[in-house]
């Protein structure tokens, strides 16, 4: 067991972890954070994505220990007041149905308009291809990015 120093959301936490524990379980069962999904486990869904500096990550599989000095961001630390670009064209085009992958669609699509702010569809399409959603609106997420692009 090691204690890790994690900068999440803006906010400074010291956590206890095996080295080999995922970021995932981190946020959810060590600093109760629970907007960051569950889905496969082996980081083929996204349903756990957040962001690492700049960049999306699959916290399922990412170890405590990769994350370093990294700024993490999640679900709750995007925006205090739901009024995210991207949180607000979510709603905009009603893209969530059953709602459980959307805050990894949400964390993924944060980071590719973060390094892209106006992706083509191509690019969307791409970035957003390791997302799966079992309700099939994909359509409506790709209308909320360019919506939110800037």
């Amino acid at each position: 067991m090691a204690t890790y120093e994690l900068t999440i959301n803006g906010k400074q936490y010291q956590v206890d972890a095996e080295e080999d524990m995922p970021l995932l379980w981190v946020l959810r069962d060590l600093l109760d954070m629970k907007g960051t999904k569950f889905g496969c486990g082996q980081a083929l869904c996204g349903a756990c994505t957040v962001m690492l500096g700049d960049s999306a990550v699959r916290s399922c599989t990412l170890p405590v220990s990769a994350v370093g000095s990294g700024a993490v961001t999640t679900i709750e630390g995007l925006s205090e007041n739901g009024d995210h670009p991207l949180q607000k064209a979510w709603i905009e085009h009603i893209v969530p149905q059953c709602g459980y992958c959307q805050s990894g669609q949400i964390m993924n699509a944060a980071a590719l308009l973060k390094n892209n702010p106006t992706p083509s569809e191509d690019e969307i399409d791409q970035a957003m291809a390791g997302n799966l959603c079992r309700c099939g609106t994909y359509n409506r997420i790709k209308e909320a990015i360019f919506t939110a692009a800037t």
